[in-house]
């Protein structure tokens, strides 16, 4: 555990340990206040996630769009225009 003012003069050396997989915890008096951890990147959803995801949050029935519908919101948005 490190304090702050420890944290701030060694910043990038915790940043390393923190790149080489180590959680890192800062204290103030003695109090764990943050933690420095490795970063994880997000995946997207593969199909089937999708699929399973959507099987267990229904979209309501008011909110279901057309095929074409999702189509022309997606084009819009790949042309810079927000209708909503």
């Amino acid at each position: 555990m490190f304090n702050v003012l420890e944290a701030r003069n060694t910043l990038s050396s915790l940043v390393a340990r923190a790149e080489a997989g180590e959680e890192i915890v800062i204290a103030r008096r003695g109090v764990p206040v943050a933690k420095i951890v490795p970063y994880v990147p997000k995946r997207g959803m593969t199909g089937r996630e999708l699929v399973e995801w959507l099987e267990r949050n229904p979209i309501p029935e008011s909110q279901r769009k057309t095929a074409e519908e999702v189509d022309e919101v997606i084009r819009d948005i790949l042309e810079g225009r927000d209708d909503s």
